[in-house]
């Protein structure tokens, strides 16, 4: 199956964004960006889908309110901007769903509360009784709070671990890269776009053995840990260019490539 017909046949569908998908040159949030999405989002749930979206961005927000922090890298400034962010992210994602008359509702998570059978059966609850409401489920890791949560790329596991929780029928995460390279394209003019991985076992251990240039960005390792936990539970999963104008209606339509991961 093509990713435009995984897309189709999906109904509960996760939609994870990363910061560098959401903020724009200047390194605040761009709320272009966020209404775009919206409106994606908004045309496939008129589909009949459902749609949870995991986002990142809340210190690339607190900065935009914080500027005078922006220097400063001690870990409880940076939790401290989660906090400041968090609220300004939110309300750019409201706004943006607002508008296309659409509700979201907020859960801050951490690694311990999947640990927590209790927890997890509450977040699995909360996440069916907003999205068969028709509200969008908006995820970030509660990095305020959880020191080893603020990192690169936390949020492609998070999104895994909620999609699995969720019982979704696909993951997508948004990067600021096309998909996944058979070499780094930003150095090699033949680098090739792998648009199908069947074996993860094989790619992880090609990802292990290799510098990360050779994929082209140091972000991959956590991206084939997302697909290795998706897969595990039955769940294809997309990475693709979040950067791209209007790029899940792409994918959708058949008219933006990505690597699927099956």
């Amino acid at each position: 199956m093509s990713i435009q017909d995984i897309i189709a046949s999906a109904r509960k569908i996760v939609l994870k964004y990363g910061s560098n998908t959401l903020a724009g040159e200047d390194g605040r949030i761009n709320v272009s960006r966020l209404g775009e999405i919206a409106e994606d989002a908004a045309a496939l749930m008129k589909q009949g889908k459902q749609i949870v979206i995991v986002s990142s961005g809340a210190q690339a927000a607190g900065l935009s309110t914080m500027g005078a922090w922006a220097r400063k890298k001690d870990i409880h400034y940076r939790q401290a901007l989660c906090a400041v962010g968090q609220v300004e992210l939110m309300d750019v994602w409201r706004k943006a769903f607002e508008d296309n008359h659409l509700h979201i509702g907020q859960l801050l998570l951490t690694n311990e509360d999947f640990g927590d059978k209790i927890r997890s059966l509450n977040m699995r609850n909360t996440l069916f009784t907003l999205t068969d409401e028709g509200i969008i489920p908006i995820i970030n890791e509660n990095d305020s709070v959880s020191v080893d949560e603020i990192k690169i790329g936390e949020n492609d596991t998070l999104a895994a671990r909620s999609a699995a929780l969720w019982s979704a029928d696909l993951l997508i995460l948004f990067s600021d890269i096309d998909g996944l390279f058979d070499k780094n394209p930003k150095t090699h003019s033949d680098a090739r776009l792998v648009e199908e991985v069947t074996d993860i076992e094989k790619l992880e251990k090609q990802a292990e053995d290799a510098s990360t240039s050779s994929f082209g960005t140091g972000g991959i390792v956590t991206k084939i840990e997302a697909a290795k936990i998706a897969l595990s539970y039955g769940l294809p999963m997309i990475l693709a260019n979040g950067g791209k104008t209007h790029a899940l209606q792409g994918l959708a339509s058949g008219t933006l490539n990505g690597t699927l991961f099956k």
